[in-house]
């Protein structure tokens, strides 16, 4: 019997790829399967996958057009047949014991999901890693007890991601969760986040760190650019969701826009200069539909994050132009000032070199002789 299905959806990946089989395949659980749904990979990543299924008759491979991240996952799950369902994105690793302790946690709580704490890293060329430690909640007390999601929507202030835990398969079936089928990997965990959480009558949150999720990978979707809008789509279609049923609208709108005001910030740092101000002017024109529908909590909100919302509402120009902008500049003007503090680095470097050379040494001396004996010569008359 299959007691965790393991899904992980594949693309162009190869440089990291067999850190993350290698971390799955050694499982102290035995009984799971490995879901890899190549996403028309054009590098050696389907090569990879090959032979991990030839070694190893738990790898189930399934090859696809590149259809995007959302469908490959969708069809992941139709795949499964475990009890739980857990994700492992492809350039990311996790701890060898992770499935068997979250498994014995679910089973012995009967739970509907369990997620856990979580790492952070990047390497550096040298292979030193930098851990950054991410609490699902700041609050202790959040941890080891069974919570009803689907009545208590404060627990959606957990930190937002769906690979750090497991789900039961016929949780998942019996709801239809499924991923939004939008272009590329562009932002669909947030669709199944919420609607794991929406629905979602046993839960629970461990304070022990598994899953290593990687910030270094410069084709990540985090790190593109281009994505300008992808969030908007996205929290378009989890509004879609939730609407479906007014009961949860009504009891979850609130955390909607909690969520949907921190990722379209996060999105308004990420992206490029140049799309800025025109996402700003479309963040407003959204927040001031959400805040005449009386869809914002004023108490939900930090301080800080509540004038922001005011500013971008009332003045996205102005916001623009002394928040945003100034900032931009700012990071010009020290990225110029490290650039021109780099090359008076090198001019010293070689002026220094230069001077420790045979070659400066022989010529100072010929150059300093004539000038001794003019001294001589002076002294003399």
């Amino acid at each position: 019997m299959v007691k965790v299905s393991i899904i992980i959806p594949v693309y162009n990946v190869e440089r990291y790829l067999e850190e993350c089989m290698e971390s799955v395949l050694g499982q102290t659980l035995k009984e799971i399967e490995i879901i890899c749904v190549n996403d028309g990979s054009s590098d050696g990543s389907p090569g990879i996958l090959k032979e991990y299924a030839r070694r190893d008759k738990r790898v189930i491979l399934i090859d696809q057009e590149n259809w995007g991240y959302g469908y490959a996952m969708n069809r992941g799950i139709e795949r499964a047949s475990g009890e739980y369902i857990g994700i492992v994105e492809p350039d990311d690793y996790v701890s060898l014991s992770m499935y068997e302790e979250l498994y014995q946690k679910a089973k012995e709580y009967s739970l509907d999901l369990v997620k856990a704490d979580f790492y952070r890293f990047k390497r550096d060329r040298s292979g030193s890693m930098q851990l950054y430690y991410n609490h699902l909640s700041p609050d202790i007390r959040d941890y080891h007890k069974v919570f009803n999601s689907s009545t208590d929507p404060d627990t959606l202030r957990y930190i937002m991601n769906t690979w750090s835990g497991i789900y039961r398969r016929e949780f998942i079936v019996q709801n239809h969760i499924r991923h939004n089928e939008t272009p590329g990997a562009s932002f669909q965990d947030n669709g199944f986040f919420f609607q794991t959480f929406i629905y979602a009558r046993r839960g629970m949150i461990l304070d022990r760190p598994y899953y290593m999720n990687r910030r270094d990978n410069p084709d990540s979707s985090i790190n593109s650019p281009e994505k300008v809008y992808c969030i908007n789509v996205e929290y378009d279609y989890i509004r879609k969701l939730l609407l479906k049923d007014s009961e949860i609208w009504e009891r979850f709108k609130y955390m909607y826009w909690f969520k949907k005001y921190h990722n379209y910030m996060g999105t308004l740092r990420r992206i490029k200069e140049e799309y800025k101000r025109e996402y700003l002017l479309r963040f407003s024109e959204e927040l001031k539909r959400g805040m005449a529908l009386g869809e914002l909590d004023k108490h939900l909100f930090s301080k800080a994050s509540w004038r922001n919302i005011q500013s971008i509402t009332a003045a996205p120009e102005q916001y623009y132009l002394t928040r945003v902008y100034p900032e931009t500049m700012n990071r010009k003007v020290f990225e110029e000032m490290e650039a021109l503090a780099v090359q008076n680095q090198k001019l010293k470097d070689e002026i220094a070199s230069i001077r420790r050379s045979k070659t400066f040494r022989i010529g100072k001396l010929f150059t300093s002789v004539p000038g001794k004996m003019l001294r001589l010569m002076g002294r003399r008359r």
